[in-house]
């Protein structure tokens, strides 16, 4: 539904609580007419129900609302005496229409002073259960948010098993789209596989469900700051409405909420208005090669030719491996029935195992100039790869081009799933909302989104422009981080546990963050005596 559509939806429902509570508003010595208001009927039955009146705005803060409609349901029926389990249960399984028979049917009586402490220490660990799980949600969805890196697509800066922490408000914190959704889940439930959300993937855009239209139109805050070129940011997949993501094609078909999309970490190598070329595995932007930050390790695979004579593991650990000793998994590591070497490397790491005495030759993999990668947008004429690629504009937000029938494999998605139009071609006119149309105007930024290990990295290359829409966050911090060839406690990457993202080399701040919450402890502790100890 749209913002019009919403607003109507919540009117009719505001109408539908007063003709179910204008009989207990009478009872607490308040007018009928004050439950029909809009949002004033609310702040009044709070007073009632002897309720702080911000929990109103919990009531209209998506996912948390689920949690809190209900209890402010238990709210009414126990200020006017329904205390017992059975009513309990009741206007739960009735989804709240138990309060509207109690209004024309039950003789009530309006509970005045009633005793807000829990009635029993089950009634109170659940109550303590809710308000944590509430609390929870607001800084998992508008403020912190917990990942963990899945791939190596940003190896060397970012490490398979690293555990971050992505802030929301950076780039502005974005409002949950999915209105029936478990908090604190993404698109499945854990253990047991299932969707964590109400919505129907299989219908087309054409068919969509009542469900489908329940989601809730696209939202942001202010953000604090803009996405800067080469920057680390998370983000819902575009590809991700797919059944085959690897095989991606213009034409999806199924649909998913943007919010409810794969996420993945990757480096922002190109931003709104930028024109990004690939030329032998190298970024250039805007005709000049683009300089990265020192964080950054782009890696390239490499075959390293020893005319058959092994290398030894010592030399390899000592060449290769100096971080993160050898590393088997992504083909880090290979060797070649030839007697070849076949690694994963950064070009530095490449000059020094060339320096080896056995090694006769490293040599970078690169697919040829002109040769077809199955790419971004998918036009084997133009001979585009993952290595030599482009150049391609980086669409801005209010900025037109010019639209053929030649650069409309390029912003075809765009106008038809980002930006909500519809799309024909007649002959060799565009018909773009049912006019024909030679230009093209934005309606928001789009990023290009690659990974430090160019080769082994499913990004933008494959899919194409990340919308503005799709970003969720920056990450600042790892918490945490587990190496899955360790063994012991080895399987900890201590240098990395409360590290910082993008530092040159990883520092732990362990020890300063446990000094810290000694530090707390000691003054907490400190200030609870002294609060104890009488007054001369």
């Amino acid at each position: 539904m749209n913002l019009s559509q919403w607003l109507i939806f919540i009117f009719v429902l505001q109408i539908i609580h007063g003709l179910s509570t204008w009989k207990l508003y009478i009872k607490a010595g308040r007018k009928p007419v004050e439950s029909f208001i809009p949002i004033y009927n609310l702040i009044i039955m709070m007073k009632i129900i002897k309720r702080p009146r911000w929990w109103v705005i919990l009531l209209f803060v998506p996912i948390i609302n689920l949690l809190m409609i209900p209890v402010f349901w238990i709210e009414i029926i126990r200020t006017f005496g329904k205390n017992s389990t059975k009513d309990t249960v009741l206007v739960l399984v009735t989804f709240g229409l138990y309060i509207a028979f109690l209004n024309y049917s039950a003789k009530l009586t309006y509970i005045e002073n009633r005793d807000l402490a829990p009635r029993s220490k089950t009634e109170d660990t659940l109550g303590s259960l809710v308000f944590a799980i509430i609390v929870a949600t607001l800084v998992h969805t508008y403020i912190i948010q917990p990942f963990t890196i899945p791939s190596s697509s940003l190896e060397k800066t970012l490490y398979t098993g690293d555990f971050l922490f992505v802030t929301k408000f950076n780039y502005g914190a974005r409002t949950p789209m999915t209105t029936v959704a478990l908090p604190m889940v993404h698109d499945s439930i854990p253990f047991l596989g299932k969707k964590s959300y109400l919505f129907n993937d299989d219908v087309t855009k054409k068919e969509t469900s009542f469900l489908n239209k329940l989601q809730l139109p696209y939202f942001r805050f202010p953000a604090i700051e803009n996405i800067e070129r080469n920057e680390i940011v998370v983000f819902n997949q575009p590809a991700d409405t797919l059944r085959d993501m690897d095989n991606f094609h213009p034409d999806r078909n199924y649909y998913k909420p943007i919010d409810k999309k794969t996420n993945l970490v990757k480096r922002c190598v190109g931003i709104p208005g930028d024109s990004l070329e690939i030329r032998e595995g190298n970024i250039y932007i805007n005709g000049k090669l683009s300089i990265l930050p020192k964080s950054a390790k782009p890696q390239y695979n490499f075959l390293i030719d020893t005319k058959g004579t092994a290398i030894s593991q010592e030399d390899l650990v000592h060449i290769y491996g100096a971080r993160e000793g050898l590393r088997y998994e992504n083909g880090a590591f290979a060797l070649t029935d030839t007697g070849e070497y076949y690694l994963t490397l950064t070009d530095d790491e490449a000059k020094l195992i060339a320096s080896n005495p056995v090694v006769k030759a490293v040599k970078k993999q690169l697919s040829p100039k002109g040769e077809d990668g199955n790419v971004f947008p998918h036009v084997p004429s133009l001979g585009w790869n993952i290595d030599n690629y482009g150049p391609i504009y980086i669409p801005k937000q209010g900025k037109t081009i010019n639209l053929n029938l030649e650069n409309l494999p390029f912003y075809k998605r765009i106008i038809e799933e980002y930006e909500h139009n519809s799309l024909k071609i007649d002959g060799k006119t565009i018909i773009i909302n049912g006019k024909p149309s030679n230009t093209y105007t934005f309606k928001q930024n789009y990023y290009w989104m690659m990974g430090d290990n160019r080769q082994n990295s499913l990004d933008a290359r494959f899919w194409g422009y990340v919308p503005f829409d799709h970003v969720i966050g920056k990450p600042v911090f790892i918490w945490f981080s587990w190496e899955t060839n360790g063994a012991g406690i080895n399987k900890v990457r201590w240098n990395r546990v409360f590290s910082l993202v993008n530092e040159n080399e990883p520092k732990s701040y362990l020890i300063h963050f446990a000094l810290f919450v000694v530090l707390c402890s000691v003054v907490n502790k400190f200030m609870k005596n002294r609060k104890k100890s009488p007054k001369l």
